[in-house]
């Protein structure tokens, strides 16, 4: 007789989503998913409303990753327009991007994923949380917090305000950086790309003291995409897009964005209301699905250009004889890596004297029928994809965001984690939580697919197929 578990919400990510766990005779699981539960209408709202609009009005998507969507739509527009921005126009939109890759993912390495690898997957969950990490390693959270300041910080600078801001449209940007604004980030970035070295040298330690777990924990063969530049080497603002299967053979190289439908496809079940994009061509295992973020990113690039990030992506690469890394939980290395490389090319763009020029602005009259705009977010590929009439008023919108790319893995993740890990004839806190630690690794942000508001208390209940509550644990 089959049994069912839901873990609702799951914790510690950004949005509302629940776990379904179904148990077979045997106390074991035999089936898993994530289940997205709130409506997404995000793309019928954007029609009506002219192009011009939409970097603004599209980063209101989400307040955890709203700078992502802000330049994606920009770059739509850019698209539509039919320009090439001027060189300092994209350099500050890059520096937006790296400050905002720089607090998203200091965010999740210090708040979110540490309490589990510093704290313990068992550990109380009353001080499994910031607030614990904060009395037990105050210095390390402080240099969390600090991190993520300085990120919000650099986007405010350009942008009037840390979330929402108001910076790129169309064609470039709105207004230009100032010699004070360059010195005083020159002033700190070194010291944060010190504090990056420190993170990124915990989760290393983690994971070579625990080399048994982080290698098999949620560990399954994959397709990988992200993008990178002509040569190859990792790009988070521009580039093409590239894919990879589980053995490391690239099954797309150099696809421009504009044709990212030319590989992927998308399905919808009837359990969740976040799609499911997948590779559309054989090659990528369990039919198409693929990863992106972080460890899809490394694992498709051949390089990285800075020095220091540079240096880890070689020890990265290291870990697998294939150099394809298939741990979930290497999702945070490479997340940290990431984080160095932003920091310092934070610094790169800062020298840069190009940087401070005012030529930000491309003109056009003209106005495309369509126009795309891909950039990596700090959870994955983006992609906007408008279509307008011939006075720029949006027609249709098609939005594949970050999370979206991660969906069909991210159920595959729970599955093998809840299978390995819960033994449905009595649950534990711990156990459930490595299932959201599951999910953490990707970070997801629901909020670009899903809006609602709610409390978010944790009930967790082992349901006999008579619908009886056999066990249950509660949260506040």
């Amino acid at each position: 007789m089959s049994r069912k578990i839901e873990i609702e919400p799951v914790t510690r990510i950004e949005g509302h989503g629940k776990v379904t766990l179904v148990l077979g005779d045997d106390g074991k699981v035999a089936e898993a998913r994530f289940n997205i539960i709130e409506f997404r209408g995000l793309e019928k709202s954007c029609e009506g409303r002219l192009f011009w609009e939409m970097p603004l009005f599209i980063s209101r998507s989400c307040g955890i990753c709203p700078v992502s969507h802000h330049l994606a739509g920009a770059k739509a527009g850019d698209a539509i327009l039919g320009v090439q921005i001027p060189p300092t126009a994209k350099k500050l939109r890059e520096l937006m991007h790296m400050a905002q890759f720089l607090q998203s993912h200091a965010l999740h390495f210090f708040h979110l994923a540490s309490p589990d690898l510093l704290l313990g997957f068992d550990a109380d969950p009353a001080k499994r949380n910031v607030v614990g990490l904060i009395a037990e390693k105050p210095e390390l959270a402080v240099k969390g917090v600090m991190l993520r300041k300085f990120g919000q910080q650099i986007i405010q600078m350009l942008g009037e305000k840390r979330v929402h801001p108001v910076f790129a449209i169309p064609g470039g940007v709105n207004r230009a950086l100032t010699a004070a604004q360059r010195e005083e980030i020159l002033k700190r970035i070194d010291g944060a790309i010190a504090d990056v070295q420190v993170a990124v040298g915990i989760i290393k330690h983690y994971l070579e003291a625990n080399k048994d777990e982080a290698s098999t924990f949620a560990s399954f063969p994959s397709g990988y995409m992200g993008l990178t530049d002509e040569d190859g080497n990792l790009d988070l603002y521009d580039g093409t897009l590239r894919m990879r299967n589980d053995k490391g053979a690239i099954l797309e190289d150099k696809v421009d964005p504009k044709d990212y439908l030319s590989i992927i496809e998308e399905r919808v079940e009837d359990w969740s209301y976040l799609k499911f994009p997948f590779y559309k061509k054989p090659g990528c295992p369990d039919g198409g699905m693929y990863r992106v973020g972080p460890l899809g990113r490394l694992n498709v690039a051949d390089r990285i250009t800075t020095p220091l990030a540079g240096k880890e992506f070689k020890e990265f690469k290291r870990l697998s004889n294939t150099g394809i890394v298939e741990g979930s939980l290497y999702y945070h290395y490479a997340r940290m890596i990431e984080c160095l490389y932003a920091a310092e090319r934070i610094k790169v763009l800062a020298e840069d004297d190009l940087i401070c020029a005012t030529d930000i602005w491309a003109t056009s009259g003209k106005i495309n029928e369509e126009g795309v705009g891909v950039l990596e977010a700090p959870r994955g590929t983006l992609f906007h994809h408008y279509w307008v009439d011939k006075t720029g008023v949006i027609k249709k919108v098609n939005l594949i965001v970050a999370t979206g790319n991660n969906n069909a893995a991210m159920n595959r993740a729970v599955f093998e984690v809840a299978k390995k890990y819960v033994n449905g004839h009595k649950l534990t806190e711990g156990m459930l939580n490595r299932v959201e630690a599951a999910i953490r690794c990707y970070d997801p942000c629901l909020s670009c697919s899903t809006h609602a508001l709610g409390k978010m208390p944790l009930v967790v209940e082992l349901v006999s197929a008579r619908g009886e509550t056999v066990d249950m644990v509660r949260t506040a």
